[in-house]
């Protein structure tokens, strides 16, 4: 193992670059750009013997991607905000295809009106497509996650393509001291690709993306859930190995001072670490606090964010995405449903915790340390009777 100095985008890229990746269909949208000329360098100087395509929209590179990735060749694309926006048919049908690619996701915000900066409106517009997805807090966990994800996405029990989310500029520009695997500890653990699929063998011909109709439908998506299920146990497994060899324990969430707190943020991404420096203040001050990381968004992790809330009595989520259900932000309602399901099953579970939602960070409205200050002083003096909150709202 050794230490290197990284942006966001490079460690992703150097990731791709160790875990072998043969084929990278690319279209250049900010943030995101920088993965693929990373990437590209690392071609040019002899690092890795790949395929860097050139296509002409998004919309191209995750098609490229799918038939690369049933071709039997390990596949990875990188892209951001309205660019995932123009993959969004061929999100599904990736999905569907079984194609387990790997993308690097820059998350930034969909255009309209125009902005470049960072929050999740892109990543959760994707949430629902079969993808499995992971989040990363800084730039260790974009080299992990991008590593553990192609393990999981390449399972033979999971077959299902993986976005690897980070926050563009705030992650993917920033300069972090990253601890790196050798190359070939990388090469062994991942090991070759086989996707048990290969358009381009005409010894063994498949069919591959035939009309689906009633008779058959309904199976084969009741499959994609079985397989995103079983990715949640691959999860477990591949975690161990990985600790084994970095000496990291990668979990599906992230908890920090959660085990007696009875007041706990629950986020996703880089704003988890403006909490954790937070949580260590007022602890310091006696106060029962703590903060969650949700690093595996799907499949969602439920039962592992039950068990870390057995003592929690205030809950505020944090979502950077704007909602227009009026009901709050995809996180907060994935929270509110695992929270009535603990309730139905458990009756001895307090009636009285309260849950809020605070919605921050559009447009990469900055949130810093005395506006998680202020949730907390919220949540604490109980005045968070409302359920959705907007921070920095001017």
């Amino acid at each position: 193992r050794w230490r290197q100095s990284l942006v966001g985008n490079n460690a992703a890229a150097n990731a791709l670059r160790q875990i072998g990746v043969e084929v990278f269909p690319s279209f250049p949208i900010t943030p995101s750009t920088e993965i693929p000329e990373y990437f590209s360098k690392y071609i040019a100087e002899g690092k890795i013997l790949s395929n860097l395509i050139l296509v002409e929209s998004e919309h191209s590179a995750m098609s490229a991607a799918i038939g690369s990735a049933l071709s039997n060749a390990r596949t990875a694309t990188a892209t951001s905000s309205n660019g995932l926006a123009y993959m969004w048919e061929m999100l599904h049908i990736a999905a569907s295809m079984r194609a387990p690619i790997i993308m690097e996701l820059v998350c930034r915000s969909i255009s309209g009106p125009l902005n470049i900066h960072n929050d999740h409106s892109d990543a959760m517009g994707m949430k629902d497509t079969g993808w499995i997805m992971l989040f990363s807090k800084n730039n260790q966990d974009v080299y992990d996650n991008t590593i553990i994800g192609t393990m999981i996405a390449e399972n033979s029990s999971v077959l299902l393509p993986i976005a690897i989310c980070q926050d563009g500029f705030i992650t993917s520009h920033s300069i972090e001291n990253i601890e790196i695997l050798e190359d070939d500890e990388v090469t062994k653990l991942v090991g070759k690709y086989n996707n048990n699929v290969n358009l381009l063998d005409k010894e063994n011909p498949v069919t591959v993306g035939p009309l689906d109709l009633p008779t058959h439908l309904f199976e084969h998506k009741r499959l994609q859930v079985e397989a995103l299920a079983n990715a949640k146990k691959v999860f477990k497994e591949i975690s161990e190995k990985y600790e084994k060899i970095s000496g990291r324990k990668i979990n599906m969430i992230d908890t920090y001072m959660v085990e007696d707190a009875e007041t706990v943020i629950i986020a996703i991404g880089s704003t988890a670490e403006t909490i954790e420096e937070v949580v260590e203040r007022r602890r310091k001050n006696g106060e029962k606090v703590g903060v969650i990381h949700v690093r595996m968004f799907r499949p969602f992790p439920k039962e592992e964010i039950l068990s870390a809330l057995k003592n929690v009595k205030n809950i505020a989520v944090m979502d950077k995405v704007m909602d227009y259900s009026l009901n709050g932000g995809p996180l907060y309602k994935e929270i509110i449903s695992a929270i009535y399901d603990m309730k139905e099953k458990n009756k001895d579970v307090d009636k009285n915790i309260i849950v809020s939602n605070y919605i921050y960070g559009i447009g990469g409205r900055d949130i810093g340390v005395d506006d998680i200050e202020g949730i907390f002083e919220d949540i604490l003096d109980g005045s968070n009777n409302e359920k959705i909150k907007y921070v920095g709202l001017k």
